[in-house]
């Protein structure tokens, strides 16, 4: 049951979250569509994401109490299917949903995508409203014993006809509004059942199969993590992208932590399936959270961020306010010799990790090219060398260092290379397939 043939390459593109928090609107949304188009298209970013929280009256109103307000008022159709609040998303007015914004995003030539949580609304369960095209109401297919640990809009949806009767009207719905890439949240991890944290896995298979029906490419992204290795097959059976961690902010800990989560999941990247390490907090972060900021990585950590995502394979998704974006920032998203990394036609390979290290490696098969990274993950400058054989590149010639066109240094049959604390340097043997 393949769900991947559109989706063939890594997603790039931007999530409203990391900036707005919950309380993105559409004026916003617009703005960073528009910054989209215009700088970072050429580049391979294309999707529109907006995140949590836009069906949600007043959302953000109460940040310094909740994030998510309890039991708010959501807008709904009749058939308890979420809608865009029309005060923050005004062109939804009138029942024309996401369509209006979704239509001049794919203006721009980019792709809009939503957040949803998984489940139907308490709301809608609670006033036994109708599901569409059944003699069903909400609250027979809602199962309050299936929450989310963290927010209190919906219920899990019961494992029966009816339940993806639920599914299937949602797709048709976010399908008439354009809709091309679907983030579904309290789903890839249940983690509020530590000992069933897979709880939702007939959820994820409805979802699949609302989309199959529903007669759109619609790129299905799961969250949060972290996703369950066990449960590999049944994700890349049904989904296209994973979370392998939960939310992933600008902390260090976090981004060397990544280097074991990439290590146990890098032979299951392959076309239309990626394990997914979160998006890029990068920039400017953090206005929806109440204190605007620009991100606490360095240059070197957000090179070294950049640099495993690419070589692993991971989808691409920018959280901060792209208006905002300074030139040395915009250089992390627009180097096209890094990004050239990021298909799965270049297999990801660990070489070697430990505390103080690690050195990745992968050849495209389809041009040649061949790359190795090299990351200092330790607390002081370091050399740090690898053997050409151990990379495959004992006949590559003239290795060019990605990020500042430099050449390598090779001696004895090893590359090496002196780092700073938290950097990295990868290189690609460019003559034989990529300049």
């Amino acid at each position: 049951m393949n769900k991947n043939k559109f989706a063939l390459t890594p997603p790039m593109g931007w999530n409203s979250y990391d900036y707005y928090d919950t309380t993105v609107n559409e004026e916003q949304v617009r703005a960073n569509a528009e910054y989209m188009a215009a700088t970072l298209k050429e580049f391979g970013w294309q999707y529109v994401v907006i995140d949590i929280e836009w069906f949600a009256h007043g959302a953000g109103s109460q940040r310094d109490r909740y994030q998510y307000i309890p039991f708010n008022e959501l807008e709904m159709d009749e058939y308890g299917r979420l809608l865009p609040d029309p005060e923050r998303f005004p062109s939804s007015a009138g029942g024309a949903g996401f369509r209006p914004l979704a239509d001049y995003i794919h203006s721009l030539g980019l792709k809009f995508g939503i957040h949803i949580m998984r489940g139907i609304p308490r709301m809608a369960a609670h006033r036994h409203m109708p599901v569409k095209d059944t003699e069903t109401t909400a609250n027979v297919i809602a199962d309050p014993s299936s929450i989310c640990g963290w927010n209190p809009d919906m219920y899990g949806v019961r494992d029966m006809p009816e339940g993806q009767a639920y599914y299937d009207s949602l797709l048709e719905l976010y399908a008439g509004w354009g809709v091309d890439f679907i983030k579904c949240d309290d789903i890839c991890n249940t983690n509020i059942y530590p000992h069933n944290p897979y709880s939702a896995r007939h959820e994820i298979e409805m979802l699949a199969n609302a989309i199959q029906k529903c007669g759109r490419e619609v790129v299905l992204s799961l969250s949060p993590g972290p996703a369950l290795i066990d449960k590999a097959w049944h994700y890349e059976t049904y989904a296209n992208m994973w979370r392998i961690t939960d939310d992933f902010w600008d902390n260090w800990k976090l981004l060397k932590d990544m280097f074991w989560r990439c290590e146990l999941w890098q032979n299951h990247v392959s076309e239309g399936c990626f394990p997914d390490c979160d998006m890029l907090p990068l920039g400017y972060l953090g206005k929806g959270f109440g204190q605007e900021r620009t991100t606490h990585f360095s240059m070197a950590e957000a090179r070294t961020m950049m640099t495993l995502w690419c070589i692993f394979g991971s989808p691409l998704m920018v959280g901060a306010e792209l208006t905002k974006l300074d030139q040395e920032t915009l250089s992390l998203l627009t180097n096209k010799r890094v990004l050239a990394m990021l298909t799965p036609a270049c297999r990801p390979r660990q070489i070697c990790r430990d505390d103080e290290k690690a050195i990745w490696k992968a050849e495209n098969r389809e041009t040649g090219a061949k790359y190795v990274a090299l990351f200092n993950l330790g607390e002081e400058e370091a050399e740090l060398a690898v053997e050409l054989q151990a990379a495959d590149m004992e006949e590559c010639t003239g290795l060019t260092e990605l990020w500042t066109g430099g050449e390598a240094f090779v001696s004895d049959g090893n590359l090496k290379v002196r780092l700073g604390v938290h950097a990295c340097a990868v290189y690609g043997s460019l003559n034989e397939g990529e300049a």
